[in-house]
């Protein structure tokens, strides 16, 4: 496993071939870009989402190319602060194109999860998201090992069987 700059991270999240999915299995994060927006958030003041655009941009592409991008977030009920803001948030990438869907973590007591969240590009690379308990990045380390992408592509077909569309979900 290696681990990559956040630019050679960007530049898979931008040009992969036919399709991206994205495991999420934390109730918080703390990206520096997102902490200030949540702040935002938290104080009840209004966020024009603008700095979402570049990512709804990069989805829109490649939606309009054919390819598919899915995440699915484990996310724990009541919802953590952090997921109650990421769901009033994620309209503009699901209009965008992302197919986010939410499950709660009671329904996958028996699923195989990888101890990481994950992105698993076009079923031969998995890049894993390395976190600190405060919910900060630390490291993205890839993978192209057969069993690394064979439990990745299982656990998420799993978990998105038990998925709940972002329109559908209503959070507690």
């Amino acid at each position: 496993m290696n681990s990559i700059s956040d630019d050679e991270f960007e530049r898979l999240l931008a040009d992969f071939g036919a399709s991206s999915v994205h495991l999420e299995t934390r109730d918080a994060y703390g990206t520096e870009v997102e902490l200030p927006h949540m702040a935002q958030w938290a104080a009840g003041e209004l966020d024009d989402l603008e700095w979402l655009q570049g990512w709804c941009s990069v989805v829109r592409e490649h939606v309009a190319a054919g390819r598919i991008v899915r995440r699915a977030r484990i996310v724990s009920e009541p919802l953590s602060d952090y997921q109650r803001w990421s769901h009033s948030i994620a309209h503009p990438m699901v209009e965008a194109g992302e197919d986010i869907r939410w499950v709660p973590r009671r329904l996958v007591s028996s699923t195989a999860i990888p101890g990481n969240d994950f992105y698993l590009f076009d079923d031969e690379l998995v890049v894993f998201l390395h976190y600190a308990g405060n919910g900060l990045g630390v490291d993205k380390v890839t993978s192209t090992d057969r069993r690394d992408i064979d439990l990745c592509r299982r656990a998420f077909d799993d978990v998105w069987q038990l998925a709940i569309p972002h329109s559908e979900y209503k959070p507690l």
